[in-house]
């Protein structure tokens, strides 16, 4: 066992209190007494925080400055692909995830690319390991499906379909009504009846059954409404990513309790439907009681500025407690994985993340981040 003493402790609400954490790989008990056998590691005044979750990156997908070989994030080759995997493309020896390591991100939810209308499965996985088998936390975490210019974009040069929204929404539909059939004839097949087998409707089931949401990739205002649409449509979980233009619509978004992942902010707006992009919506979709995670998309922003958006969050008014939950246990519960990482409480996996100061300071530093309860990073101390 290992007890964290002396450390101003993240509570449920983004606020701190000192006390004293004891854990092997699990939470084991928070402010405690400390019994004889443990490992003690002295905070010092520092500020301990869950392990930082990406809530939408492509993380492991693209390589690190290793150019189109490691490029695995779209496969642009047929608009419908659920059945392709994040964890058959995640590279855990990518640079990405000792930067992440280093910035105190210790779980992120990271899949496939926007080319296609329905593009694969995400993962939630742990930023620590040397086989993707034996860091996932959830997978499949969601099916990703994309709205607007990419898809557009994308099979239009190829003059293939979809061309149009309106061609990638009937895609969508056509692919969500087979998943739904297959179920239904499944769920009525008789003793001993066999199936078909059909390996995209497959990879469906679970969004159909509700057991996972679609992760759905919408920046304008029209395109998240008809993600709404299909929320409604066909019964299914979603998950609102980017979001850009949620400002407009905050009302709506307030209203249907969806979760959103905002982000990435702090990039140049290279397409109309960026037209919008900035920091404010940070503020007003967290006060109109929207579920708000704050995301890198990375490699748009790289891993290790995941606090640094959640910095630039609070410089332009979004409440500092908000904030900090966004990128641990709001990031956590909107990605479905609130049970096992996101909060310091007893029984979750023992991922920290141990700051000198307030995290949302500038000048605070990472100085260790603990994942299943073994330390993968310490800054070393100046010589």
């Amino acid at each position: 066992m290992t007890a964290i003493i002396n450390a101003m402790v993240m509570t449920d609400d983004g606020s701190f209190k000192r006390t004293n954490v004891v854990f092997d790989d699990k939470i084991l008990s928070i402010g405690e007494e400390i019994s004889g056998g443990c490992e003690i590691i002295d905070a010092n005044g520092g500020y301990l925080t869950p392990g930082l979750i990406d809530a939408h990156c492509h993380l492991g997908m693209v390589g690190d400055s290793q150019g189109a070989e490691s490029d695995d994030g779209n496969e642009d080759s047929d608009p419908i692909t659920p059945h392709l995997r994040a964890i058959d493309a995640i590279n855990p020896f990518d640079r990405g995830f000792e930067e992440a390591r280093t910035a105190g991100v210790t779980a992120v939810v990271t899949g496939p690319g926007s080319a296609n209308p329905i593009g694969g499965q995400f993962a939630a996985i742990k930023t620590s390991g040397i086989c993707v088998d034996d860091m996932i936390i959830k997978a499949p975490a969601a099916i990703k499906i994309a709205l607007g210019e990419n898809p557009k974009a994308v099979y239009g040069d190829k003059d293939e379909a979809p061309f149009t929204r309106m061609g990638t929404m009937a895609l969508i539909r056509e692919a969500l009504f087979k998943a739904k059939d297959y179920a239904t004839s499944i769920q009525n097949a008789e003793d001993g009846e066999k199936v078909d087998f059909d390996m995209k409707n497959d990879a469906l089931l679970p969004l159909i059954k509700g057991e996972i949401p679609a992760k759905i990739h919408a920046h304008r205002a029209d395109d998240i409404c008809s993600a709404l649409r299909l929320q409604k449509e066909f019964g299914i979980k979603i998950t609102l990513e980017h979001c850009t233009d949620g400002e407009v619509i905050a009302d709506i978004l307030s209203e249907k309790n969806v979760p959103v992942m905002l982000g990435p902010t702090l990039t140049d707006r290279s397409k109309p439907e960026l037209a919008s992009l900035g920091f404010p919506i940070y503020k007003t979709l967290s006060e109109k009681g929207v579920s708000v995670a704050i995301i890198t998309d990375h490699p748009e922003i790289t891993i290790g500025n995941l606090r640094l958006m959640a910095q630039l969050a609070v410089k332009n008014g979004m409440d500092s407690n908000k904030a900090l939950l966004a990128i641990t246990t709001t990031a956590a519960n909107n990605c479905g994985i609130g049970d096992n990482v996101g909060s310091i409480k007893t029984g979750l996996d023992a991922d920290f993340a141990l700051f000198d100061k307030h995290p949302l300071d500038f000048t605070a530093d990472n100085i260790m981040t603990i994942i299943n309860g073994k330390t993968v990073y310490e800054k070393k101390s100046a010589e």
